[in-house]
């Protein structure tokens, strides 16, 4: 006696196969549908670890290897080891975006970060206007940090604070100029623009300060009472815009292509002062750091922190300089076996640069731990 399937069973083994192929056929669309939108530009730039220089190395000029930082009038010394700059790279702009799979790809990358590009490139800004406010940041971090070391080493730097912008209705409208020089408030002088606001700030609302400048030789005393800045900052402004001009007893020089911004100031500063002091500063050891400065020695927060401690690991740096306000996006996020210390001021980083060397306990160091 012979079996055959009975015609249901006949026609459901038929439906099988085109079942399967239908699904195989959907997920096959789905496929092409998810790789087309991740073709599509997206509204984000990537940032990634970018270039690594070292500040007390040489840089290619004219395709000869000069002196990244040179100094005239005053001895210098040898140095060892490596002081790294660390930069980050962006990809992406308003003109030329990045794709959704390259953008998903950051999201799933501690090395990178998307950065939507409201935030990369303020509406109302071009891409060159970008690059432009960068390269003069970088210039204006260089003299800070020339100051803060020649300061820091004793020398007498003098400083011009001068009068740039003045806000229309705010407590300096009518009273100060652009090009007045401020000499001094409530007489006490200053030496950096972050020094005078931070005084201002501490003022308060409540009352007047005093402004002494020079007006084209002409010494004038003027009362104004600052009110509550706007913004990031609620201390209490003036509404002015101020420029700083040194006046150095040696002539030191940067050379620096293709960097922009304020963030190298902290290393370009431990590297002036490394090269007119007597010894290696960092002990001949492979140290890398971030964090802007102030003519007076603050050392202030950066962007792009953690794509930062990935180019200093890549860099082969067994040591990191991080400005202590970064210290919140640091913790948890330190790449391989590289050790952080976190800095303030520029003392904070000299003496990070005394312990690595030997000369003190780097445990006792304040860290972002």
């Amino acid at each position: 006696m012979s079996t055959t399937e009975s015609p249901a069973d006949d026609r459901a083994g038929r439906r099988r196969p085109v079942s399967a192929r239908r699904s195989w056929i959907a997920l096959g669309l789905a496929l092409v549908g998810v790789l087309a939108l991740g073709a599509l530009p997206a509204p984000y730039a990537i940032d990634g670890p970018g270039p690594v220089t070292d500040t007390l190395g040489t840089i290619a000029v004219d395709g000869e290897d000069v002196p990244l930082i040179t100094i005239e009038g005053a001895e210098t010394y040898p140095t060892e080891g490596r002081l790294d700059l660390l930069t980050v790279t962006r990809t992406g702009n308003r003109e030329q975006q990045p794709r959704w799979l390259d953008v998903l790809s950051a999201w799933f990358d501690p090395r990178r970060v998307a950065v939507p590009l409201d935030t990369a490139f303020p509406l109302g800004t071009t891409t060159e206007a970008v690059e432009q406010a960068n390269a003069a940041a970088m210039t204006a971090s260089q003299q800070r940090a020339i100051a803060a070391a020649l300061v820091g080493l004793g020398y007498d730097v003098g400083a011009e604070l001068t009068v740039g912008t003045i806000a229309e209705g705010s407590p300096a409208d009518g009273l100060l100029e652009e090009g007045d020089r401020i000499r001094s408030i409530d007489g006490e002088s200053f030496i950096s623009v972050e020094a005078m606001s931070a005084a201002i700030g501490e003022h308060g609302t409540g009352s007047p300060v005093t402004v002494a400048v020079d007006r084209a030789g002409e010494e004038l005393e003027l009362a104004m009472t600052p009110i509550e800045g706007r913004g990031a900052s609620a201390d209490a402004v003036l509404g002015v815009g101020v420029v700083a001009e040194y006046d150095f007893p040696i002539d030191v020089s940067i050379r620096i292509d293709q960097v922009g911004g304020p963030s190298a100031g902290m290393m370009f500063a431990l590297a002036i002062t490394d090269d007119l002091t007597p010894g290696a500063l960092n002990g001949g050891e492979h140290v890398a750091g971030t964090g802007t400065i102030t003519a007076d020695g603050e050392v202030g927060p950066i962007g792009g922190i953690r794509q930062k401690l990935y180019g200093a690991l890549d860099a082969g740096a067994e040591y990191f300089l991080a400005p202590a306000d970064n210290c919140d996006e640091v913790v948890g996020h330190v790449p391989g076996d590289l050790r952080v210390f976190a800095v303030a001021t520029l003392d904070d980083a000299a003496a990070a640069l005394r312990a690595i060397r030997g000369e003190a306990d780097a445990d006792a160091l304040p860290t972002c731990g």
